[in-house]
């Protein structure tokens, strides 16, 4: 069984999981990183040149500006992946729960609401293969619970 306790683990019990889990978090901050900078600066923020919507008319322009606007929520959340990355590790655990949720809730959003494509935009494969990847890396990730059976905090 894993401690579910490290999901927020303090900084002097530092980083106990699997050094794999660790690189899946870099591996995905990077992909987080490179598709926040698409859709912020891309001229159609990635809607149409990669998921393939429609952008034409003003209702394009709109949805150029929310693509535009994800992007920056993207970058957000690989900022605080790349602090944990780089100086908070004891945070691992937490940084591939919030990708997992990341992930795994547009995946479920797709399905009450999927989009009118034409082909079958990135995301939805990311979202088969990424989901239970992290699924994966936050189950090690966390130490195991005999394993820290001394720590009686």
């Amino acid at each position: 069984m894993r401690n579910v306790r490290y999901l927020l683990a303090q900084p002097e019990q530092g980083y106990q999981g699997a050094a794999a889990s660790f690189w899946v978090l870099v591996a995905m901050t990077v992909l987080a990183t490179g598709r926040s900078l698409v859709h912020m600066f891309a001229k159609d923020g990635g809607a149409n040149s990669i998921a393939g919507i429609e952008v034409s008319g003003d209702e394009g322009d709109n949805l150029v500006h929310l693509f535009a606007q994800w992007g920056v929520e993207q970058l957000l959340l690989a900022v605080v992946a790349w602090a944990i990355i780089a100086r908070y590790r004891f945070l691992v655990p937490a940084a591939l729960l919030l990708q997992l949720a990341d992930w795994g809730l547009r995946s479920v959003i797709g399905e009450f609401k999927p989009l009118i494509v034409d082909g079958t935009p990135p995301g939805v494969i990311g979202n088969i293969i990424f989901v239970p990847i992290l699924a994966v890396a936050l189950w090690f990730s966390l130490p195991r619970t005999n394993a820290s059976a001394s720590d009686t905090r």
